[in-house]
């Protein structure tokens, strides 16, 4: 089955599977604090950038939409490469050292841009970052956990990184009260913080190195340099295993109809009336409920199958998307749409690059990982390009209306092909 798998083999489990569970704890935690630093600086950038865009450089949902795709599919287009590179060289650590890197730089470059041109550049390298950065890393979480507790190490990951992310909007919203050089002193502080997360990669995060992959680790680099890592043609073989087809079908369906949440966060504003000087704490409502929940949403995952955690929590998005359409002008609002949305990233966000981990082999989980998601991210690009124009257009309330609508028919699809296969197949069976 693919994401309804959920066991470990037999070799997992026992003393082995607790040593290495004990083993892998160093290099999770280390991953996490990584995440938690950048995460911080990203998020106090991501908080105030739908504002800045829209209200200090007069972008119209057309144009910001646009600027979100790029923002998402410059960082899928390099995801894909960033992954078979740190399989090629057999060194997560080192490629996705280079990502965070790249991020870092990028942010005291957001003081001098003060147009669009600039200002796009900037994110697209920034994005670029990004893009290097995440299937490393997630493979170096992969690897370093048992299969049976796959969700559980990404939940713990994603809840540090979420503590970032709700750490990011309320310092982003401190600097905005006390400085007076207003969008400039969050930048100029967000470049510090990023900084400090490379140092903390530097120090404290083990070097992986990828497994040989048969029929590949024996070749060997001029020199006697060790074996090379998989080319081309492995990777490219990757799309023939049915899971990781399926898999990655499914994603970029459902990413095709998720809204992104810079547009979630300025319908709700639109919704709701609230001032500019509260919009960057709404990102604080979805962290605030991932950060709760992610752990616990891996590990249920672990249990019961990922399929269902991981379409439920497309449900709830659904719900979100239904209460900013047709719900009453309740005080509680945006709590309960935020908690939705928070709902949502917990069940998934983890979910599916643990399910990807058990569908590929060791010394192609980094290309693994990229895969799926380049094309999720890809899908969002389009999805964001799609939903500014339809808001431009018709409205933001017919354009939600319509990505709910084909929500609802992508999430069907992928309950019908995620189903178990019949024969009672395991997460990390072949």
């Amino acid at each position: 089955m693919y994401l309804a798998d959920r066991s470990a083999p037999a070799g997992a489990k026992g003393a082995g599977g607790a040593a290495r569970r004990r083993a892998a704890a160093p290099t999770v935690l280390a991953l996490g604090a990584v995440s938690l630093v950048t995460d911080v600086s990203s998020e106090m950038v991501a908080a105030v950038l739908p504002l800045y865009l829209v209200a200090g450089l007069g972008l119209s949902p057309l144009g910001f939409g646009a600027l979100d795709g790029v923002y998402n599919g410059v960082g899928a287009l390099v995801q894909l490469a960033g992954g078979h590179l740190a399989d090629r060289v057999r060194s997560h650590k080192l490629v996705a050292g280079l990502g965070y890197a790249l991020s870092a730089v990028c942010k005291p470059l957001l003081l001098f841009a003060h147009g669009l041109g600039p200002v796009a550049l900037v994110l697209a390298l920034d994005r670029t970052g990004k893009g290097l950065r995440t299937a490393p890393r997630d493979a170096l979480i992969s690897l370093a956990a048992p299969a049976g507790a796959q969700g559980r190490a990404f939940g713990v990951h994603r809840a540090m990184d979420t503590t970032g992310a709700l750490l990011g909007p309320l310092a982003a919203f401190l600097v905005l009260s006390a400085a007076v050089g207003g969008y400039d002193a969050v930048f100029g502080v967000s470049a510090c913080v990023a900084a400090l997360g490379v140092v903390v990669l530097v120090l404290f995060v083990p070097s992986g190195r990828a497994a040989a992959v048969p029929g590949a680790g024996s070749a060997v680099r001029p020199g006697g340099a060790g074996p090379r890592g998989p080319g081309l043609r492995e990777a490219a073989a990757l799309l023939r295993r049915p899971r990781l087809r399926s898999l990655a079908v499914c994603a970029a369906l459902l990413g095709l109809t998720t809204v992104s949440d810079a547009f979630l966060y300025l319908l709700l504003q639109d919704r709701t009336g609230l001032g500019e000087r509260w919009f960057p704490l709404l990102p604080l409502g979805t962290a605030a409920v991932f950060l709760l929940l992610a752990v616990p949403a891996g590990a249920l995952a672990d249990r019961i199958g990922r399929r269902a955690v991981f379409l439920a929590g497309h449900a709830l998005l659904l719900a979100a998307y239904g209460l900013l359409l047709w719900a009453p002008d309740w005080q509680a609002l945006p709590l309960l749409v935020l908690g939705l949305h928070g709902l949502f990233y917990a069940a998934t966000d983890g979910v599916l690059p643990a399910a990807v981990a058990g569908a590929v082999p060791d010394g192609l989980r980094a290309t693994g990982m990229a895969l799926v998601g380049t094309g999720q991210a890809l899908a969002r690009f389009g999805c964001s390009l799609a939903f500014g124009a339809a808001w431009t257009v018709w409205g933001g309330g017919t354009a939600l209306a319509a990505a709910a609508a084909g929500l609802c028919c992508c999430a069907a699809f992928a309950w019908r092909a995620l189903r178990p296969d019949g024969r009672g197949r395991r997460p990390s069976a072949p």
